[in-house]
């Protein structure tokens, strides 16, 4: 054999260890493809759970808002979103649109409460009663959800002025969420006479008149009210009235009454 054809052997047999190197390099990149884009599918669908599993805790309660509207009862007024407390037949009638997570909405009620109830039990003013969510959306959580629910519930068994009362008396920080806990509802409810029962437990547990509240919030926007508490005597925001007091609100009131 010539120098010449061992040369030329030796080179093929060179060229052909080459390629089956080659060959196995591209195996191995292949099968590393194939695990890392398993790795990234698994990694991928662990993210969406993850998303998923978030939002569900974030919507503990206000999952419970996709039912149907359910008005308390005994609600009036346009939908049937108001609450009202007094005589139909009063001269005057005090609109209030309350946040049971609103500090100023309880700063109201602490200096206007004798004087509303007063007026309200002498046939002389009904105060209607709109519950919104505002809270919730600025600070999240859903104690104002939950409370406005529970305070629906409370009317479903004809003892709204007392439970609303008692959940403004028994009012968390603003930032604390405490009414979105049902088992702290219920327990408020034992202040009220003859309000925990059955019937009661399971409407706040239910959410029962969640879309409800989601309904009368909506009111509260499209009727472009800045905050709570709105309060409107006339048709007039008499919260942000600087000089209005519960002496002045009842002189006005009772001169009303006289007409």
């Amino acid at each position: 054999m010539s120098e010449k054809n061992r040369d030329g052997k030796r080179t093929a047999r060179e060229r052909l260890v080459v390629e089956r190197e080659k060959q196995k390099t591209a195996e191995k990149r292949r099968r590393a493809l194939i695990v890392g884009a398993s790795v990234v599918c698994v990694l991928g669908l662990a993210a969406v759970i993850g998303v998923v599993a978030a939002n569900a805790g974030k919507d503990k309660g206000g999952s419970k808002a996709a039912g149907p509207v359910v008005a308390p009862s005994g609600a009036q007024g346009r939908d049937s979103l108001a609450i009202p407390v007094g005589k139909d037949g009063a001269r005057s009638t005090l609109t209030v649109w309350e946040d049971f997570r609103c500090p100023a909405c309880r700063a109201f009620e602490a200096a206007y409460r004798p004087t509303l109830h007063e007026l309200a039990d002498s046939g002389k003013l009904r105060v209607d009663y709109h519950l919104v969510r505002l809270i919730d959306g600025n600070l999240g959580g859903s104690g104002s959800l939950r409370a406005a629910n529970a305070a629906a519930c409370a009317q479903d068994a004809g003892k709204f002025r007392d439970y609303h009362d008692v959940l403004y008396a028994n009012q968390p920080e603003e930032t604390d969420d405490a009414f979105g806990d049902d088992a702290r509802l219920i327990a408020l409810a034992g202040k009220v006479n003859g309000l925990d029962t059955p019937a009661f437990r399971k409407c706040v547990k239910d959410g029962t008149h969640n879309s409800w509240v989601d309904k009368s919030h909506k009111a509260f926007q499209t009727g472009g009210y800045g905050g709570t508490p709105t309060v409107l005597f006339g048709g007039r925001n008499i919260y942000q009235d600087r000089t209005m007091t519960p002496a002045k609100l009842k002189q006005m009131v009772e001169e009303a009454d006289k007409g």
